[in-house]
């Protein structure tokens, strides 16, 4: 008898075609859910029998009471290598081995500054207008060239966007927590005297750093408050890092000139949600990783986490 194999979150459908599952299928049955669980009884009802689960990112958390639930459960594979919607110390606690997969760094960086040049040059407006009314030049686009970019991190990701800034002939600045001289010396960036400084002197500011408990709410109101008027907030990283009552009161107000978001506090973001109508909002559905490459990779290397295991081993596992 096969054990059961769930990939959850599989938007697209395309979990099945992004690898040669044909290595694994005569010991597993696999099945893929296109559906997100917004409810956890229903979650539960569905992947009762699975002794091995498969999630991408952090779409489906996984915590201590869903871990009770799940009592075959053995395996849980996450792309990537960091996913803080799983509780480990419950997994550990439920016998259930946590492994993940690699990741690029490009594809997040790519979109973050297909948010930005969106922004900057109005394309989502003019492409309306022009294919609704056939209304010629709206807007007038702001420059990338001669401004500067705020970057809250500069790990992979925000190092690979301090490059194609420069490259755009921008002023970059970097901020956070750890980040040293060095660092920024490597890079050719300068480094802030504190967030303060960086977000009161940037004309675009991005974020790229991990969530942790010290990065939770590092955008308040107040921060918000301390950018220009004429800046832009970008988004990539994790939605809990900005205190989103407050960003939704900027862009309400008009604190900030507006902003570019992938990632959202609730995923899918509901209908209802003020997000969806603010007109000085760019906002897309947690795209950062979703890329051809990246997809091929997770579905690939998830099924190599399921050989190990059949084998008796671990790989890649999450600490």
């Amino acid at each position: 008898m096969r054990i059961r194999c769930a990939i959850l979150d599989d938007y697209q459908q395309v979990a099945l075609k992004m690898a040669d599952w044909s290595a694994i299928t005569e010991k597993v049955e696999v099945v893929s859910f296109s559906q997100h669980f917004n409810d956890e009884n229903e979650l539960v009802e569905s992947i009762r029998d699975a002794e091995i689960v498969i999630v991408m990112r952090e779409r489906t958390p996984f915590g201590a009471p869903l871990f009770e639930k799940l009592p075959k459960l053995k395996l849980l594979i996450t792309s990537g290598m960091r996913n803080a919607s799983i509780d480990l110390v419950a997994a550990t606690d439920h016998g259930v081995t946590v492994c993940g997969t690699a990741s690029s760094s490009e594809p997040p960086t790519e979109l973050t500054w297909a948010l930005i040049l969106n922004l900057a040059r109005q394309i989502m407006k003019e492409n309306d207008s022009l294919r609704r009314n056939g209304i010629w030049q709206s807007t007038v686009g702001t420059d990338l060239y001669g401004k500067r970019l705020g970057l809250l991190g500069l790990g992979k990701i925000g190092g690979r966007m301090a490059t194609i800034a420069q490259a755009f002939g921008m002023d970059v600045i970097a901020w956070s927590q750890n980040l040293t001289k060095e660092r920024t010396d490597k890079l050719g960036v300068q480094l802030a005297s504190s967030k303060e400084e960086l977000l009161k002197t940037s004309d675009y500011v991005s974020i790229h750093l991990v969530l942790s408990d010290r990065t939770i709410g590092l955008i308040s109101e107040k921060d918000l408050h301390d950018m220009k008027s004429s800046a832009y907030l970008i988004n990539t990283s994790r939605s809990a890092i900005v205190d989103q009552q407050s960003l939704i009161k900027a862009l309400h107000e008009n604190w900030i000139a507006g902003a570019g978001l992938d990632v959202f506090d609730i995923e899918p973001l509901p209908k209802d949600h003020p997000f969806r109508t603010m007109p000085n909002l760019l906002a897309t559905p947690h795209l950062g990783y979703v890329t051809e490459r990246n997809y091929t990779m997770y579905y690939q290397e998830a099924i190599e986490d399921i050989q190990a295991y059949l084998d008796g081993r671990v790989i890649r596992t999450l600490i």
